[in-house]
């Protein structure tokens, strides 16, 4: 009516808040609704879970689904919603099964379940799994695998405890008061330090040990100087040899356990691969052990070199410490990784059917094992193999060895970390912040950590077109 100018002036117009609150909710239900359909067509998946407290004080429960499409595995978020009452273990389930019910996913499908070890959740009598198991009794939990390689490396020497303690006071002592930190960022100026700033612990954060510990080893002349300037008694630590080998060697520890974490941290981890990458490191622990037995310290770095440098000739009190730590350790993680250790190779053939002999160790049937026999001798496949991911092998080769296919996608379904919670999480802490603390973060949460395209020609074949939006 009034010309191009005129309507490209409407266009420029934001649109009302309302409206944009409606399109990220159809985008939303559209992204979890290719998730439900692909689910209903496989009938298998398995779930992965966790919950948290959002920056309102509101409990959030964040699920993510693992399912099989024509080509490979995908893993998506399948809802976030928020707990009115209590976080108990029956209320998750009325949360998880009302969504179920919805839209139309029945608990038989449901092959695992992963998450921490908290009792709200597995937990026999009340927890999650309990309520989940009397739908399904052949559902089959998994603690997440970083959560365990975490709790395992808490225990440590007491000397070494004690050790990183004091490394702790003295950082807060340093960052915890704004004075003290522009000073010590003064100083380092002037001594031409590549690092400027100590980094702060927090025990949540599973990484921040290694990262402070590091860092406080590389500023260790610069902090000791400062200490000595404010007269404080922290500064006679940095005079003690022993104390300083204490830290360098925990700045080395926790820098391999980090390098671990992260390692098994990503997309499309499956429980496999993870256990391998555990029982690597239980072996790594037993050479680091057999190499201190000999008082040699070239494993650890860090210690080595200031081993050297300062002409330490008796290591015999640091290497006491690491070879208790390392006992202890490779303890702990056997005790919460039983089955690394008792070998069990009947599922080599699912990460490389083409391994020598890997067909005498497989426990299948005659049958299935003839299958894999004819297979494993296939060079076009074993060629395939090469190509792809393991998944997409199995699912590939389905049409002509289904049930070694099925059997298969069984065991690299389930999930091995809760890995993508916690990215779901930091996410949320992003949307939802102080500022925007009554937003339902739900819709928001499912696109910003969801990879699927949404339909977007279906949902506009759903809408009314308004000239004036």
């Amino acid at each position: 009516m009034f010309g191009t100018k005129t309507a490209t002036a409407l266009q420029s117009i934001p649109v009302s808040n309302n409206t944009i609150s409606r399109r990220i909710e159809d985008i939303a239900s559209d992204i979890v609704m290719q998730v439900i359909e692909q689910i209903k067509l496989t009938k298998m998946f398995a779930l992965k879970l966790d919950e948290s407290t959002d920056v309102s004080g509101e409990a959030q429960v964040i699920v993510f689904v693992r399912y099989q499409d024509c080509s490979d595995i995908r893993e998506n978020i399948l809802f976030c919603q928020n707990l009115q009452s209590r976080t108990t273990g029956e209320e998750l389930f009325k949360v998880i099964d009302k969504f179920f019910a919805e839209g139309g996913i029945l608990w038989d499908w449901c092959l695992s379940v992963c998450s921490d070890g908290a009792a709200t959740l597995t937990g026999k009598n009340n927890g999650l799994m309990a309520w989940i198991r009397k739908k399904n009794p052949k559902v089959k939990w998994l603690h997440c695998i970083i959560h365990r390689q975490a709790l395992a490396s808490k225990r440590m020497n007491a000397h070494l405890h004690e050790t990183l303690n004091e490394a702790v006071k003295v950082i807060n002592f340093i960052k915890a008061r704004p004075l003290n930190s522009r000073m010590f960022k003064l100083l380092c100026q002037e001594m031409g330090s590549e690092h400027q700033h100590l980094l702060l612990h927090t025990e949540v954060r599973w990484l921040s040990r290694g990262r402070i510990l590091n860092r406080l080893f590389e500023l260790r002349q610069e902090v000791h100087m400062f200490l000595l300037e404010q007269k404080s008694a922290f500064s006679s630590l940095f005079e003690n040899q022993d104390w300083v080998c204490r830290l360098a060697y925990l700045a080395d520890i926790f820098d391999k356990l980090n390098d671990l974490n992260l390692s098994m941290q990503g997309f499309r981890t499956d429980e496999l691969s993870l256990n391998s990458k555990m029982c690597a490191f239980i072996k790594k622990l037993e050479f680091w052990l057999k190499k201190v037995q000999r008082n040699g310290v070239s494993v650890f770095p860090t210690l080595d070199k200031f081993a050297d440098d300062s002409e330490i000739d008796n290591l015999n009190t640091i290497c006491d410490c690491i070879r208790e730590t390392l006992t202890k350790l490779r303890d702990e993680l056997v005790s919460y990784f039983p089955s690394i250790m008792n070998q069990d190779r009947t599922q080599d053939w699912i990460q490389n059917p083409f391994v020598e002999d890997v067909t005498s160790r497989s426990g299948l049937s005659d049958k299935l094992t003839e299958n894999l026999i004819e297979l494993a001798s296939d060079r076009t496949l074993e060629l395939k193999f090469q190509n792809v991911t393991v998944s997409q092998f199995w699912l590939e080769v389905k049409g002509e060895y289904k049930e070694l296919s099925e059997i298969a996608m069984s065991a690299l379904l389930p999930f091995g970390s809760t890995y993508l919670c916690e990215v779901s999480f930091s996410a949320m802490s992003l949307i939802k912040t102080k500022h925007r603390n009554r937003l339902s973060v739900q819709n928001d949460l499912i696109i910003a950590v969801s990879d699927i395209e949404p339909r977007f020609d279906n949902i506009l074949a759903k809408k009314q077109p308004q000239v004036s939006h």
